[in-house]
């Protein structure tokens, strides 16, 4: 039984997928847990998409892909608050026409090339398993780059995540904090590309964070148990594929989504369990504390968890 965990990784090319998925969990639960907090999913998912004609453009040229998505991600950003601040357009009007438009773009030009499905599978969905030492390097410092901005700025997107005019007033500079969220976004799609693809490092990105946020209110302990559940999938999701033959990077956000319902549908079923209990003892307990009636029944509140 220890060897279907132990054998998979004898490889190197496993190894690899392994290290750039967890790099790619802390990146993404940094960045991911304020996307949640601030309800910017649509921007995480618009921004996934909006890197997708740099890097067909550099693609086709055999230019560096990286570099190529980073200017994609670049004019994304800039579009964005330019159509925003200078149009009657609300922020989610601009993103959503940038979104449409940058994907086409991107189809567009890959569908230049005779091979079109291949590339386009290609970039959208990743290649875990070819990662190459090169690849864990530049996620490596992406990484490292998201941890120092994420140190840094961590009460300005505390702040920001609550009130946008608190951190006006408190001298925060949310404008600037804004921006350097959305950097941070495209830092995460752009280096991770490579792990679990343009279209499903939007997982990464919302559902380990919305998980944590299930079981957790305060923020450094949501990243930190994203970074736990992200992990855990990435493990799990490369053994899977290993010894059934899935899809690497779909197995492995189809598990971080997957995850989130589990811890849901368990929430909801305490909670039930709570109720029921308080029922019984004819509402004399309010579900806070042990049951004074019954002192051998332990039943975990939200505030234990």
């Amino acid at each position: 039984m220890l060897e279907l965990i132990t054998d998979p990784f004898a490889f190197q090319f496993m190894r690899n997928a392994l290290l750039a998925g967890l790099l790619t969990v802390v990146a993404a639960s940094l960045v991911g847990t304020w996307v949640v907090l601030r309800g910017m999913a649509f921007m995480g998912d618009a921004m996934a998409h909006g890197v997708l004609p740099g890097i067909a453009i550099a693609f086709l040229l055999g230019g560096n892909l990286l570099v190529g998505a980073a200017i994609s991600a670049a004019v994304m950003i800039a579009g964005v608050s330019l159509a925003s601040a200078k149009s009657r357009l609300g922020e989610d009007t601009a993103i959503g026409l940038l979104f449409v438009g940058m994907l086409a773009a991107g189809v567009a030009i890959i569908s230049a090339r005779g091979a079109y499905a291949g590339d386009l599978t290609t970039i959208l969905f990743g290649d875990p398993i070819g990662v190459t030492g090169a690849d864990l390097r530049s996620i490596a410092v992406a990484c490292l780059a998201t941890i120092v901005f994420s140190v840094m700025f961590y009460r300005p997107f505390l702040v920001l995540s609550f009130s946008r005019a608190k951190a006006r007033v408190l001298g925060l500079r949310p404008g600037v904090a804004h921006v350097v969220m959305l950097g941070l976004i495209a830092t995460v799609v752009v280096s991770s590309f490579r792990t679990v693809g343009t279209l499903l490092v939007f997982a990464f990105i919302v559902a380990p964070p919305a998980t944590a946020a299930l079981v957790s209110k305060r923020v450094p302990v949501m990243m930190a148990v994203s970074m736990l559940f992200g992990s855990l999938m990435v493990f799990v999701g490369l053994l899977i594929s290993f010894h059934v033959g899935t899809a690497t990077a779909a197995t492995i956000a189809g598990l971080t989504v997957l995850a989130f319902f589990v811890v849901l549908a368990a929430k909801e079923g305490v909670a039930w369990a709570r109720e029921l209990l308080s029922r019984r003892h004819g509402g004399g307990w309010s579900g806070e504390g042990p049951d004074p009636q019954e002192h051998t029944a332990q039943v975990p509140t939200s505030s234990s968890r």
